[in-house]
């Protein structure tokens, strides 16, 4: 097949527990792919194929899958859900052309809806929605996409309604058509009936058909002034050609509804990605970068016909060794190819390519703009890599991932696995950018870094089953950060005779509190040539250098300005090095005296828990420090927003469900750094002396 107008790359996310991995389960039944239904509740999906996702039945990695229907190829990619695995939708997001947002009937618009949608509005990916699990109690249709409106600001363009609520949800009336599908209660997708509307829903059919047509054509003048001022309906391809249209430029999402557990509603969805998300070649294509990551205002056009450009997504280590995800951009990619890494400017040999499906995988010789698939045996390329003919050397906008927010100090049990344990996380990291590793330089424990207590919790799982290494875990640790308060103005001499040239270097300087978020920045503002402009970088790169310790406890230090207004040089003495000693000796002087203060992660913790317990619930999120930020009544309970220190949330999974008798749920993810209370930072900072002390 190489008609890329019969290609869908799409991606299915959500927020946790919303239905994802049921809904891929069942577009791959549907589509012939499998013929046994694997249960997520029974951890014997398709895509959920790690031991780790099958026994917590969540997914961890984006899995990729494709299958057919009515003619058009689609590359279905499953998402993780849960906060701490962001970043495998943030990736997913990056390299499709479309996507399927998940809500679940009663949950409504959760957490992590938000944020995957935000990540989707950035990457600027076409979306359906549906609605999945309106058989459960508490399910709402209406509310649901009263909420998308509110909470994420989109509109959701209704096209199909629910014949019957909660247990009586038997099917769907096709608004476009005026068409009613029932499906009976062997819970099989093929076993439905196209009926005519039920009586008591015409009315509320046309009314919603009417506002559907009208919304559709606003993205046609002509077609909707026809429309208003005459009364004459367009034809059907007129009208999908208008939500193709607006469905593209996200000004609206098709939005459908149903229950993929039970098999109801899925086909609509299946016509829904033909007829309306676009195909490689309808999307604005990617913008090509220069090695520093700004546009240089060329694209990378989806054709065969163009050189090759494609972009690695994802590394994975499995049985059959390191595969690395690409999406193809644009040109032709064969077995035995000679590809050129843009990163590392080396070239490598394409051995193995494979298609695909989960955890099974097909082999093939042949890719193409377009394609999503898995090379085996890449040896440099990590996520984010450009990959390219070596002709033609360019590079793909990079991925941005975030910086994780709390570390575990981990060691062997026994001696023996010491190496083990460097190549398995040498090949995790490799696998997941959120999850750094560091080696304490004075302890020599190695510390893992994650995005969360379960990002970590997997991961030390993960080793110990995957790679056989069993670990001794320590107490987990918040990434804390410092900045100083004050501005201040000094000055620093930094000379040194010792026969021979000697070192000189003196500076005038001011040292204030920058802006929040925007890291370290330097000035320069000398005038008449005391400091000759070549020693300037050497000044930067000291000050920058010593940020990574701050003087309170070693935190990194976040937020500084600095501004050289004066010094002086000697003709001979004066080099780059002895002003880079200079700068660090100055930070070293005048940091402690500019009011250096702690900061804390905090984090955007989302409560839900059943309407007797909310004051339980508050109470304990002041207790943890935590600012409360809103109350949302929901038909079966209460969801509760809160900033809250994340020193103050370890293992608060237990104390929730201890008050709400393991009923209630959270999700928190990393929001901002904010200044420590006098007390935290004391017991943080005498902590951090008393650990140089034991080193």
């Amino acid at each position: 097949m190489t008609d890329l107008s019969l290609y869908r790359n799409i991606g299915i996310f959500a927020h946790v527990d919303a239905g994802k991995t049921t809904t891929t389960e069942r577009i791959l039944k549907l589509t012939g792919k499998i013929h046994k239904l694997g249960e997520t509740h029974e951890g014997e999906s398709t895509t959920d194929f790690m031991e780790q996702e099958a026994e917590r039945g969540i997914t961890i990695q984006s899995a990729a899958v494709s299958c057919f229907w009515k003619g058009h190829r689609f590359n279905v990619i499953d998402t993780p859900g849960h906060v701490d695995f962001t970043v495998e939708v943030y990736r997913s997001l990056k390299v499709l052309d479309g996507g399927i947002g998940v809500f679940c009937g009663s949950g409504g618009v959760e957490p992590q809806s938000e944020t995957n949608w935000r990540y989707a509005n950035e990457s600027e990916v076409a979306r359906l929605i549906f609605v999945n699990k309106l058989d459960r109690i508490g399910a709402d249709f209406f509310r649901v996409t009263e909420q998308v409106q509110k909470v994420l600001g989109a509109r959701p363009l209704i096209m199909v309604l629910p014949i019957g609520r909660e247990d009586e949800f038997v099917g769907v009336v096709d608004l476009l058509t005026r068409q009613a599908f029932v499906w009976d209660e062997t819970g099989l997708p093929e076993n439905y009936t196209a009926t005519d509307i039920p009586a008591d829903m015409a009315d509320d059919v046309e009314m919603y058909r009417e506002q559907l047509i009208e919304t559709a054509l606003e993205v046609d003048e002509d077609l909707l002034m026809e429309y208003l001022e005459e009364g004459t309906e367009p034809s059907m391809d007129d009208i999908k050609r208008c939500i193709r249209e607006g469905t593209r430029t996200l000004q609206f999402f098709p939005t459908y509804c149903g229950s993929a557990f039970k098999n109801k509603g899925m086909q609509l969805v299946l016509d829904a990605v033909v007829d309306y998300l676009p195909s490689p070649t309808e999307v604005d294509p990617q913008d090509l970068t220069d090695e520093e990551g700004n546009p240089t205002g060329k694209k990378a056009i989806v054709s065969a016909d163009e050189p090759l450009r494609a972009l690695a997504f994802k590394i994975m280590d499995d049985r059959f060794g390191a595969l690395t995800f690409v999406r193809i951009y644009s040109g032709k990619l064969r077995k035995g190819d000679t590809i050129l890494n843009s990163f590392t400017g080396k070239t490598e040999r394409v051995g193995r390519m494979v298609e695909m499906h989960a955890n099974d995988r097909n082999e093939i010789d042949y890719a193409q703009a377009g394609d999503i698939i898995a090379i085996v045996g890449m040896k440099n390329v990590q996520t984010g890599h450009t990959l390219c003919d070596p002709k033609h050397e360019c590079t793909l906008e990079a991925m941005v991932f975030p910086a994780p927010v709390i570390s575990i100090a981990v060691q062997p049990k026994d001696k023996g696995s010491v190496d083990k344990m460097g190549i398995a996380i040498g090949k995790m990291v490799a696998e997941d950018p959120t999850f750094q590793v560091e080696t304490d330089e004075d302890s020599g424990e190695t510390i893992l870094k994650g995005m969360g207590e379960l990002h970590l919790d997997i991961k030390v799982d993960i080793l110990k089953r995957t790679y056989g290494v069993e670990l001794v875990v320590g107490q987990p640790q918040v990434a804390y950060r410092e900045t100083i308060t004050l501005p201040i103005e000094d000055s620093y001499t930094h000379k040194k005779q010792s026969g021979g040239s000697g070192q000189y270097g003196k500076i005038d300087y001011r040292i204030k509190p920058g802006e929040q978020n925007s890291g370290f920045k330097f000035t320069s503002t000398v005038v008449g040539g005391n400091v000759p402009k070549e020693f300037y970088p050497a000044i930067e790169k000291g000050f920058a250098g010593m940020m990574a310790e701050g003087p309170l406890a070693g935190f990194p230090v976040l937020d500084v300005e600095v501004e050289l207004f004066d010094g002086a040089y000697h003709a001979v003495d004066s080099s780059a090095i002895a002003f880079e000693i200079a700068a660090k000796g100055a930070f070293r002087q005048s940091m402690p005296k500019a009011g250096p203060q702690l900061l804390e992660p905090i984090m955007k913790v989302d409560v839900f828990t059943p309407e007797d317990h909310v004051g339980d619930v508050i109470g304990d999120l002041n207790r943890r420090r935590g600012m409360i930020k809103d109350q949302e009544a929901g038909l079966t309970g209460v969801r509760v927003k809160a900033d809250v220190p994340l020193s103050e949330m370890f293992g608060y999974i237990g104390h929730l469900r201890t008050m709400t008798s393991g009923r209630g749920q959270f999700s928190m993810e990393f929001s901002h750094y904010s200044a420590c209370p006098a007390n935290v930072s004391e017991k943080v900072i005498a902590e951090a002396k008393a650990r140089k002390a034991a080193k």
